[in-house]
């Protein structure tokens, strides 16, 4: 038995990552009915938004679904308090030290699962006590780990330190993605880009279209004075690269980043000033999908690697 399926009560090992401005509702509830489970993103949502997503979305699945909270936000006990209220059973955090909450969350009977970039902060996240964790590689999009350690490098190295499930993240958005990430240690897999470009995301239109238009080596890594991100090229990365020949400060970066920029690109859909958030995998996109038909996408062309891999030796 798959240990991320027993422990979620999940058909499938795959898991919906709660990304900003992308994963309301309406995705988390397809993603958890097709099988998977399905994360709202806390991130981009005020306190009392969220809670009308997590009642909505006790609505539109009976399958278990979970919140992704970034701990660095800054009504953080207010989000943790209507995560209890309302009888969330799973939360994935991120962004911040797990032993903060973990242990509160685990009293109130919710599975806890942290998001790392590297051993050193799994293991952390192992000594505070949560369910599993998730490593991120560096394919990833949106924020990234400052050691740049790229997921097939990253997996194995977690794998070698942990007791406690894992789960795979970073460049993953097929059936081969996932199997390879299973063979390398994973007990399962995360999946945020694939997911971003689908019909249920809150993403709009204009940068779903983005992610699906865009090609391989189109994605960068930037701003990593401030906190790593990996975004398309548009013209607001362009301005970035052209601050950094004048050696800016701290203070000048977030000048020109200023305040709402990821709404302004992923929720608002200007390509030209917005942040558009997404990982290296996006190159592989042909098309947007519902929920549904990704995970039976991804599920049918694992069977189909795990029989191609018997004959290769």
């Amino acid at each position: 038995m798959n240990k991320i399926t027993q422990l979620f009560k999940i058909k499938y090992p795959i898991i919906q990552g709660g990304m900003i401005w992308n994963s309301g509702y309406k995705l988390a509830s397809a993603v958890s009915n097709a099988g998977g489970l399905g994360l709202i993103g806390a991130g981009s949502m005020y306190p009392d938004v969220l809670r009308e997503h997590i009642q909505k979305c006790k609505l539109a699945t009976e399958k278990p679904f979970g919140v992704n909270v970034p701990m660095l936000y800054p009504n953080i006990e207010e989000i943790i308090t209507i995560i209890i209220e309302e009888g969330v059973k799973i939360v994935f955090t991120s962004a911040g030290n797990p032993s903060t909450w973990t242990s509160i969350l685990k009293q109130n009977g919710i599975t806890v699962v942290h998001v790392v970039s590297s051993s050193k902060f799994a293991l952390k996240a192992q000594e505070a006590g949560v369910d599993a964790v998730v490593a991120e590689g560096f394919e990833a999009g949106g924020h990234n780990g400052r050691e740049e350690t790229t997921t097939l490098t990253l997996i194995p190295m977690v794998k070698k330190h942990l007791s406690i499930p894992l789960i795979a993240a970073g460049g993953i958005a097929t059936g081969r993605g996932m199997l390879a990430a299973m063979v390398l240690g994973a007990d399962g897999v995360q999946l945020g880009s694939r997911f971003a470009a689908s019909y249920e995301s809150s993403a709009h239109d204009n940068f779903k279209n983005a992610i699906i238009n865009s090609k391989e080596g189109d994605t960068q890594v930037t701003l990593k004075e401030l906190a790593p991100v990996r975004l398309i090229k548009n013209k607001f990365y362009n301005d970035i690269q052209e601050l950094y020949k004048n050696n800016p400060s701290i203070e000048e970066l977030k000048i020109l980043l200023g305040r709402a920029r990821a709404k302004r690109g992923m929720f608002e859909g200007d390509l030209v000033e917005g942040e558009l958030e997404i990982g290296q995998i996006s190159g592989l996109f042909e098309d947007i999908k519902s929920a549904k038909e990704i995970i039976y996408d991804i599920i049918s062309e694992f069977e189909i690697a795990k029989s191609e891999i018997q004959n290769l030796l």
